[in-house]
């Protein structure tokens, strides 16, 4: 864009050259190749492989006389795209960034039409300021609002100040890091990129002392549980409804957003343990619906996104595991931990020589040990998960049912890989139980029990 710009306007001022000839086509031919130019430099990510075909099919447009912000060139951009990189739809980048572009030139084709309907007058200097960051601030809240529901269900969180932070940190990109840049990949080649590289640099310290001031306030980012797949889809169907039609139909498309949002408050599905796949982690819920970690050395980036799902936003540091008055939930030595949720004993085994006692106390028994000998289980608690089990399944949530008179709750477990399920690169069946099977009560033959559960030994 600044490319553009500015060799137009150097251009405009030759009235010989302005008069006779399609200075905005060549503006936009160069400002093609310096698009070009800069993806080479950059690297040539996903992000910016995105960011290059959207901006060469505007400049294309230009280049035939065709309007460059359109709707049109939008669906375009997605499906050669999605022809190259269809990995890219599920993709969160690919999907926030598509979902603010038509947003945006929805918003603004509606605005143009008004604008263009109203007898322009004299616009002052101060009006067009005015107009230059009420833009900013229009467009900050069409994207923040249009990505909203893509945030929430792949990150779990909120910005709440976005609008402060684009009105200090746009102008500065557009004023001095942009240009600087542009003049950057100009000198390049003569070795005089010193000044201006410096110049890029201030300007983009100016933008992150922008954001952490903005994200020091408190209340600046909000923490959401995860909604449901089913919500996320109504909502950006409703909007793609709202923003594709041309007529009053478009309405439908905020009812069928508002029926999505509605579906979000329905909440997380929900899992009473948690156990991490190299089984040194174990999470319970305790009766204020929060997550009680055992102590000690673990996974934290486990740890975090479970956390993250449940919209809670404490550091992994101080998910300690207290009851309201006081008391450890997880009661631990150095041989493991053991806790009761929902009636239901759990014990996080740290040292083989504690098998055997925790095995006869704990009907959940998680450990990274192998418990298991020629394929007979050595462990007579009514669920194992050992070193074998969670590293096949992955990352496995367990969710306590209820229990009708006389019998044990059954405990309901759902894996990572049944989640994934089979890929082509899996070389074993990743499924360690069936999707959904309850486990009922203890058996009194270990080999029933083992039967019934499936033992990974007699996997294919």
């Amino acid at each position: 864009g600044a490319a553009f710009l500015g060799l137009r306007r150097v251009l405009a001022l030759v009235p010989a050259i302005a008069l006779n000839y399609p200075i905005k086509k060549w503006a936009a031919f160069a400002a093609l190749i310096a698009a070009m130019a800069y993806l080479a430099l950059s690297g040539s990510s996903v992000a910016t492989v995105r960011s290059a075909v959207m901006i060469a099919i505007i400049f294309l447009a230009v280049l035939i006389d065709r309007p460059a912000l359109a709707m049109r060139n939008v669906a375009l951009s997605a499906l050669l795209i999605l022809i190259v990189m269809p990995e890219s739809l599920l993709d969160a980048g690919f999907q926030m960034s598509f979902a603010a572009v038509i947003a945006l030139i929805a918003v603004y084709e509606v605005l143009r039409q008004r604008s263009e309907a109203r007898e322009r007058g004299h616009v002052s200097q101060l009006a067009k300021t005015g107009t230059f960051f009420g833009g900013i601030v229009l467009t900050t809240l069409i994207a923040s609002l249009s990505v909203a529901p893509l945030a929430i269900y792949h990150f779990h969180r909120t910005q709440q100040f976005a609008i402060l932070a684009n009105v200090i940190a746009v102008p500065v990109c557009n004023i001095v890091v942009m240009p600087a840049a542009l003049v950057t990949l100009l000198v390049m080649p003569f070795g005089l990129e010193a000044l201006p590289l410096k110049i890029m640099g201030l300007g983009v310290d100016g933008m992150m002392a922008a954001a952490q001031a903005v994200a020091a306030i408190p209340g600046a980012t909000g923490h959401v549980p995860a909604i449901p797949g089913i919500s996320l889809v109504v909502m950006c169907f409703g909007g793609l409804w709202l923003t594709l039609w041309q007529t009053r139909w478009r309405l439908l498309g905020a009812v069928l957003a508002l029926v999505g949002l509605g579906l979000a408050f329905r909440g997380p599905e929900g899992g009473d343990i948690f156990a991490a796949r190299d089984g040194t982690l174990v999470a319970l819920r305790d009766a204020t619906g929060s997550l009680a970690a055992t102590p000690g050395r673990h996974s934290g980036y486990d740890l975090q996104r479970w956390l993250e799902n449940d919209g809670d936003a404490r550091d992994v540091s101080v998910v300690s595991g207290a009851r309201a008055d006081g008391r450890p939930i997880w009661r631990c030595d150095q041989s493991g931990c053991l806790a009761e949720v929902k009636g239901v004993r759990v014990a996080a085994v740290r040292q083989p020589q504690a098998l055997e006692e925790d095995c006869a106390k704990a009907e959940v028994v998680i450990t990274p040990f192998e418990v298991s000998h020629d394929g007979r289980l050595l462990c007579g608690a009514r669920l194992v998960l050992d070193k074998r089990v969670l590293a096949r399944g992955g990352t496995h949530r367990i969710l306590i049912g209820d229990s009708s008179i006389g019998s044990p709750r059954p405990l309901h477990i759902e894996t990572v890989a049944d989640r994934r399920g089979a890929r082509p690169w899996c070389t074993v069946e990743q499924r360690a139980y069936p999707e959904g099977k309850p486990i009922a009560a203890k058996k009194e033959n270990k080999l029933e029990f083992e039967n019934e559960v499936g033992r990974l030994d007699d996997l294919p």
